[in-house]
């Protein structure tokens, strides 16, 4: 393997947050809508759950198969591809006759939306290594509000004319954001000559030798699943308890886009204070939100009263969730400079792998015992991640358990 020495051209930081906002939100449209859907088809709760979880299979597999050409290909035209071929996957979803094909075209949503994590690692490329966590921070901003916002847009075009029309917009949105790709983004080549059979061997090199990374893969996918068990079941929870529906459940998202301003923070903090401190923190807000939701479903409070604990509930849940998630990245994209893509890959493989498992054990705890045990759920999880984290790496902050990734790489 050759390296070359280009160096990255300047893209504006909150132009990346964008691009990986468009393409993560396709990922989020369907859980608002899961009532709706399940209506539509004459699906139960139980099943119609599923399509959530089949968007975040799909996205692991995205991740995992596509993600590392970014360390193959010119990016520029991979990322114009995928949105493009995002935009056809839309269409198709929402002319699905079946909830078979529903669930399907779910799945192909899933790997296509993975161009998301073709542009996050552009990030830390534009800045100097000491304001790694600031540059993360800026586009994770983009991406979280990409997650949450998706909710809110879902919940209220479905209003106008059913949940198809919000895969239609969808479609017409990503279709649009190629060219403007085109004339934003320069043409940024691989930093490597690297063949994809090469990148795709180098994964497990990563995964095997860096503690680090397995420490933050393991943690991610564990939070990732409590954050995702919440948001998979409270379109249920909103209809069954209040008699509420999409466009509330959408509204959600824009209450819990106040907890992913957060991000720009939590980046600046890991690189004061590093990766651990805003990791441990991070944990502590996540407990701390489910033990306010929790406690909501037990109360006797008025319905109003209700909401509004279970809109602070959701705001402190995002922060503790996104702090988590850009301490990991931080620490993880210190690793190996010229395999960004190729580490990002691994994180969120096994990270969304989580978050497919979440979902899928929230709903049968939704089916067998409701809010109570998909709270009880949740918190389980968040108690195995904190168990790793105080098991975990405690080097001081250059936050590396291993400083010779790059030579395991040439030798792998």
């Amino acid at each position: 393997m050759t390296k070359t020495s280009n160096a990255p051209p300047r893209t504006p930081l909150p132009f990346l947050g964008l691009a990986c906002a468009v393409g993560v939100s396709t990922m989020y449209y369907n859980q608002p809508l899961l009532e709706e859907m399940g209506r539509t088809y004459g699906a139960t709760a139980g099943r119609t759950g599923f399509v959530a979880v089949a968007t975040q299979v799909g996205y692991a597999i995205g991740l995992l198969c596509f993600v590392p050409l970014g360390d193959v290909l010119e990016r520029r035209a991979l990322m114009m591809r995928m949105y493009g071929a995002v935009a056809v996957g839309l269409l198709l979803v929402a002319m699905a006759p079946t909830l078979g094909w529903l669930i399907a075209g779910s799945v192909l949503i899933g790997v296509l939306a993975s161009v998301t994590h073709i542009v996050l690692p552009i990030a830390p490329d534009l800045v100097s290594h000491e304001e790694r966590g600031r540059a993360i921070g800026i586009v994770m901003t983009g991406l979280l509000l990409g997650i949450l916002l998706a909710r809110t847009f879902a919940g209220w075009v479905s209003r106008i004319n059913g949940w198809r029309l919000v895969f239609v917009v969808a479609a017409v949105m990503n279709a649009a954001f190629v060219p403007l790709l085109w004339r934003v983004m320069p043409k940024l080549p691989p930093k490597q000559e690297l063949r994809y059979t090469d990148a795709m061997r180098s994964l497990w090199t990563l995964f095997s030798t860096q503690p680090l990374l397995r420490e933050s893969c393991i943690i991610g996918a564990l939070v990732f699943a409590s954050f995702s068990c919440f948001w998979t079941t409270l379109a249920f929870l909103l209809e069954s308890h209040y008699h509420l529906g999409a466009g509330v459940a959408g509204t959600f998202g824009l209450v819990g886009a106040a907890g992913a301003l957060v991000a720009p923070v939590a980046g600046r903090l890991a690189d004061k204070h590093g990766s651990r401190w805003v990791i441990s923190v991070g944990m502590a807000l996540l407990a701390s939100s489910y033990v306010l939701l929790w406690g909501e479903e037990r109360s006797h409070m008025a319905t109003m009263l209700h909401i509004v604990s279970l809109a602070v509930g959701v705001v402190i849940l995002d922060m503790g969730a996104q702090m988590t998630q850009v301490a990991n990245q931080t620490r993880i994209f210190g690793l190996a400079p010229e395999a960004r893509s190729r580490i990002n890959t691994v994180y969120m493989t096994v990270y969304f792998t989580g978050a497919a498992a979440g979902s899928a054990l929230a709903t049968v705890a939704w089916v067998h015992w409701q809010w109570n045990g998909v709270c009880a759920l949740a918190v389980s999880l968040i108690a195995l991640a904190a168990l790793r984290h105080a098991t975990g790496c405690r080097t001081p902050e250059q936050d590396h358990c291993h400083p010779t990734v790059e030579d395991e790489l040439m030798e792998a």
